[in-house]
């Protein structure tokens, strides 16, 4: 049976409806190209979205021979289900411009998915409330019908009462920590946060599952949801410019880590937690000392809610984690972990460095790299080779679902 926790530790307002994410036109070349190099690239381009959509296809038909009669994907017979896993396929399916919500597969997913709606708007098979709920956001703010809309204003309303500092606990205690009975402020190092509820403190991984809910169903970054993720974004950025947390001091890598604190038991001493441990570094007072290190899929996943929530390029922010993502860049590995969470991984760049929108990092083209490099992890049904079976990534169905997402982000 799916261990609870085991998916626990995964690292893909007033009631907002819907909003589809608007259809973008296909790149071009760049301006100031001469005539060659302009030729060079759109050939260059037109191969790479060849190999995505090859890939793409072959990953959707793997999916749609693994569906369950039921319309969901990794369906646990002694339950709970998780409705999230099947959000992710669904969502990777709809990144393929040939799939749409008339799909047969697609419908039964939606369908699927809509069964687990609660009178509250949560949506969730009675375990990880924000994690299933964010994740189903996501996916059915991509549906043009109006019982989906109807469906992502309730969900979107009750996930922003589940942040960190956005509920009174006094009053409407939240289903991720139901015994949590004070208020919190934003000196708090859980403020603006959101977690699974199984460790009784945020998490990045939450947090940026959150915001790309909030994002997809249309909110507006003037919603104090989004100021209240920031301040948690900024304590879990390993740059003592923006981040005043004591295990920050000096660090300038510029990345992100996990958490603030490991677990509630912890939070008198905050001493932050990093799924890739700690490293030697190079402190700006010249020292060396240990500190979290930062790494690759928690830093695209804090680098791609920073954008969300609409900082400007040259936000201190913004600029940290990029010069960690152009110092470490590779497909190769979730860097700093290996290939632990590699396809979780793969899905946050792509979606954080389209969001940036450009074509190359570190001088290299990111989207040709993702594309090659998922093609190259392919087998011969369709679905993704496991590599690691940390975070639940031996599930063929959830790790082909990360690579149709990062796909479908790169081939744009």
């Amino acid at each position: 049976m799916r261990s609870i926790l085991a998916i626990s530790l995964m690292l893909l307002a007033v009631p907002a409806a819907a909003a589809t994410p608007p259809d973008r036109p296909e790149a071009s070349p760049k301006e100031g190209l001469s005539p060659a190099a302009d030729a060079q690239e759109s050939a260059t381009r037109a191969e790479t979205r060849r190999i995505a959509r090859e890939t793409q296809a072959r990953a959707i038909a793997y999916l749609r021979s693994t569906q369950a009669p039921s319309g969901g994907w990794s369906i646990n017979p002694e339950g709970p289900d998780f409705p999230a896993v099947t959000a992710l396929v669904g969502t990777g399916m709809l990144l393929d411009p040939r799939v749409d919500e008339t799909d047969p597969a697609v419908r039964a997913a939606i369908d699927y998915v809509r069964s687990f709606v609660k009178p509250d708007g949560t949506i969730h098979d009675g375990v990880l409330p924000t994690y299933n709920t964010a994740i189903c956001i996501s996916f059915l703010s991509r549906v043009r019908t109006p019982e989906a809309a109807a469906a992502v204003g309730g969900a979107a309303g009750a996930l922003r009462r589940m942040q960190w500092g956005a509920f009174d606990p006094r009053r409407d205690p939240s289903p991720e920590a139901p015994s949590w009975t004070e208020p919190i402020g934003e000196d708090h190092p859980y403020f603006g946060g959101l977690g699974y509820g199984t460790h009784g403190r945020p998490d990045l991984s939450n947090t940026q599952m959150f915001v790309q809910a909030m994002h997809d169903a249309g909110v507006s970054t003037d919603d104090p949801a989004y100021a209240r993720a920031l301040v948690f974004l900024k304590r879990v950025q390993m740059d003592d410019r923006v981040n005043e947390m004591d295990y920050a001091e000096g660090s300038r890598q510029g990345g992100f880590i996990y958490a603030t604190v490991p677990d509630a038991e912890s939070l008198d001493s905050v001493p932050g937690q990093s799924q890739a441990g700690e490293i030697a570094e190079a402190l700006a007072d010249g020292t060396v000392r240990p500190r979290l290190r930062a790494y690759g899929s928690m830093t695209y996943a804090g680098f791609k809610s920073l954008l969300y929530a609409d900082l400007p390029p040259d936000d201190q922010r913004v600029v940290s984690a990029l010069g960690w993502i152009e110092d470490n860049f590779t497909v190769d590995e979730n860097m700093g972990l290996g290939q632990q969470g590699r396809y979780y991984g793969l899905s946050a760049m792509s979606r954080a460095l389209d969001a940036w929108g450009e074509d190359t990092v570190a001088g290299r083209d990111w989207r040709d790299a993702v594309v090659r490099a998922i093609a190259g992890l392919q087998e011969a049904d369709g679905g993704m080779r496991v590599v690691h079976d940390r975070w639940l990534e031996s599930d063929r169905d959830l790790i082909t679902a990360y690579a149709l997402i990062a796909l479908g982000e790169a081939a744009r």
